[in-house]
Parts: C-alpha cells; structure tokens; sequence
C-alpha cells in the first residue's frame, strides 16, 4: 500500500507513478483492472472564478493515518490486490493535482467499487480544510465539503 500526504511543493507523483508501480506488485499476473483518479482544482463555479485554494491538514500523520485506514477496508471489502493513494496539501491554483487513488484489482467490478469508496470516503471522512480564494471573497469548507 502507497499511502502519502504530500505538501504541494514538494516532489510531484504523477497517477502514471502509481500505476507503473502497482505493475510491479507480486500479484499483477492475477488482475485484470487497474482504476485511476485524478482530482484538480477546478478554476470556475457558478457564480466564482477561483484565484487559488489552499488545503491543509491539522496533523499530516493522523491524516495519512485515516487515509491508510481507509485504504485496507476497501481492500478487504472489495478483495482488490493493491490501492495507492496520494493527496496533496498547500496551495493551489487552476488544474493543479490534489488527490490521486490507484487500483489494482483481480476484476473490473471490484477495482471500480473500491475506488469509488475510497474517493468518497477521504473526501467525506478525512480531516481537511479547504479555502476557496475567489474574486468573491474566501469560502472555508471542512470535511465533507
């Protein structure tokens, strides 16, 4: 399992990253699906045109932590071989990446339904506060926004 809370200026991993490396787990020759998410920043809303965001965490470890917890239950639940999972925290502008999930999985249905909870469930559980920095002021939103 790859799980990691990176600042946004430290070193970039790309989703193609985490795919070259669940090619090489031991149990590869079994599966037969790899899922990928990207998630970015998005620059426009109704009625706001984004400057920039930050995301931050109160405690990179406890977050890393919940995001590892995560992880293994969508393991378990859905029996895929691998998931990774990357989430960045700074600040961000227009297209910037901000979250990258990885599956590898022994079947499609599987891979795809253990990606899905563990998008969701990082975006809804996990302890992080975003800032909205628009032309219209800032909008604060915590988890589960």
């Amino acid at each position: 399992m790859v799980v990691r809370v990176i600042e946004s200026k430290e070193d970039k991993i790309t989703t193609a990253d985490l795919i070259d490396e669940l090619k090489k787990n031991s149990k590869v020759d079994y599966c037969g699906a790899i899922f990928s998410f990207e998630g970015f920043v998005r620059g426009k809303e109704e009625n706001m045109n984004l400057q920039k965001l930050i995301l931050t965490t109160s405690d990179k470890e406890k977050t890393k932590s919940e995001i590892e917890k995560i992880v293994e239950n969508a393991k378990i639940k859905y029996n895929v071989a691998e998931i990774s999972v990357v989430h960045y925290i700074g600040e961000f502008y227009t297209g910037d990446l901000l979250f990258l999930v990885a599956v590898l999985g022994y079947h499609r249905d599987e891979s795809y339904k253990a990606l899905k909870e563990v998008i969701e469930t990082v975006k809804f559980d996990v302890d992080f506060k975003k800032e909205e920095i628009s032309d219209e002021g800032t909008k604060v939103i915590l988890a589960g926004g």
